[in-house]
């Protein structure tokens, strides 16, 4: 029974892999491969000799002595546990992504196309890849590279010149994502799982994340697409910005920022405090929609009814459901496998067999090459359920230099190809960039960043 479940999962993530080439959005292969996957296990629990315990992080030696019904009830109870703790950041995320959409509905992203005031190239080409390493680090990655592709589009017009400035705030943001524990889904997966706390996470990732971003920014400065200066010749009419954008950006970054510092005081879990931050910053809103509104829109009774909905509702109808049902249907199929005892079984076998590179890991000897391995798999397999894996495999305390290891490879590692990341699939969608000409352009260079960022790693980590 075990190899069959192992065989859909390898068939479910073959699918979300190829999901350009089959045409199937991949969550409804991962939702598919969970359902199917946990109906497995509950139809051949008596023909299991194995359970791991996720609470204890142990596995249990005498689950083939148990009764039916005791088994019956510690896989519920096991099901339960895994539905809680990805529900923690299923939730984490809808009150990220609605804060954005909220700050979106005010123009609040229009504030930072002010700020780029030169039509020299490779000075908008610094401007972008530091926009990007920081936005990523407030508001996440994928929501970073929406926003500043958004932004591109109304400075260079020249499609053929903005994919290369998009080839690097892929780049970037994915290096801004790794040192924040908002930054990157999986990075906020680490940190909600309780294996990195925000101040180790800078101080071990910063230095590594910045010189992932700067190497490939400056050796792209010197490459013929950023010489010279932008010509634009179209004369586009932009919409009226809301009086209220800049107040609505700085709000909403601010209630997102807010949310480590809330965990910090209260050790309550992330998605209470992005409950709370979302619950300010939507105050806020529908105070200032009426205000808009009376300014922007005919208010005879009569008129556009559209124009006087909800600035909440309206952003909560434009989050991206698909991704939040995605990472449900994925993280739940991983833990079907760690549940089984699979994955701990895995992770013995490859400490038991790799060679160690550079220094050794404190409390379990994991090997480097491991970790930089799962950083190149994360260019061709979705990073999630990579790092999902990796949390059933490993039993490293908080603050290990594993799990920092892990936040750089899989957060910055998937830059190597258009859709190893969420950030680069959502480019390639919005550019139609096609997958040859980023492995052609950009992946050597995202390879060098990240090479470079990792050797930093090996040293910071042995400073602090």
């Amino acid at each position: 029974m075990e190899t069959i479940i192992i065989l859909v999962f390898v068939i479910g993530y073959l699918a979300i892999t190829l999901e350009h080439n089959i045409k199937i959005d991949k969550l409804i292969p991962a939702l598919v491969m969970m359902a199917i996957c946990w109906a497995l296990i509950a139809l051949g629990l008596d023909s299991f000799t194995e359970w791991f315990d996720s609470s204890k992080h142990t596995l249990l030696d005498n689950f083939g002595m148990l009764a039916h019904e005791d088994k019956m009830h510690l896989m519920e109870e096991t099901l339960l546990h895994h539905l809680g703790k990805t529900a923690e950041i299923l939730v984490f995320l809808l009150g990220a992504m609605t804060i954005v959409e909220i700050i979106d509905y005010f123009d609040g992203f229009a504030t930072i196309k002010s700020f780029v005031r030169t039509k020299s190239k490779k000075r908008i080409l610094w401007i972008f890849a530091f926009l990007a390493f920081f936005l990523s680090a407030i508001i996440d990655n994928l929501t970073a590279t929406i926003v500043l592709i958004s932004i591109l589009q109304k400075l260079v017009y020249d499609r053929n010149i903005r994919i290369w400035y998009v080839g690097l705030i892929v780049i970037a943001a994915n290096a801004g994502g790794a040192w924040s524990p908002i930054g990157d889904v999986t990075t906020t997966m680490l940190w909600i799982g309780k294996k990195v706390t925000t101040s180790h996470l800078f101080v071990y990732l910063f230095v590594p994340s910045l010189l992932c971003m700067l190497v490939p920014t400056f050796i792209a400065s010197f490459l013929p697409a950023f010489k010279g200066n932008i010509e634009n010749t179209e004369d586009v009419v932009e919409k009226p910005k809301s009086k209220f954008s800049a107040t609505m950006l700085y709000l909403g970054l601010g209630g997102i920022v807010s949310v480590p510092i809330f965990k910090t005081v209260t050790h309550l879990p992330p998605y209470v405090g992005m409950m709370l931050a979302l619950g300010v910053v939507a105050i806020f809103a529908e105070l200032y929609s009426n205000s808009k509104f009376a300014l922007t829109f005919d208010t005879d009774e009569n008129s556009d009814h559209q124009g006087h909905h909800s600035p909440v509702h309206a952003s909560l109808s434009k989050i991206e459901l698909p991704s939040i049902l995605f990472f449900l249907g994925i993280l739940m199929a991983v833990a079907a496998l760690e549940s089984l005892g699979i994955l701990f079984g895995f992770a013995s076998s490859l400490q038991d067999n790799m060679p160690m590179l550079g220094t050794e890991l404190h409390h379990g000897g994991v090997s480097d090459l491991v970790v930089l391995l799962l950083g190149i798999g994360s260019a061709v397999i979705d990073n999630v359920p990579l790092v999902a894996a990796s949390l059933g495999m490993f039993s490293e305390p908080i603050d290990n230099e594993l799990w920092h290891f892990i936040a750089y490879s899989a957060g910055t590692g998937g830059s190597m190809l258009i859709i190893g990341s969420a950030a680069g699939v959502v480019a390639m969608g919005m550019e139609k960039i096609d997958f040859f000409w980023y492995f052609k352009k950009i992946a050597w260079l995202a390879f060098l960043g990240f090479i470079v960022g990792a050797i930093a790693f090996m040293f910071t980590r042995t400073i602090f």
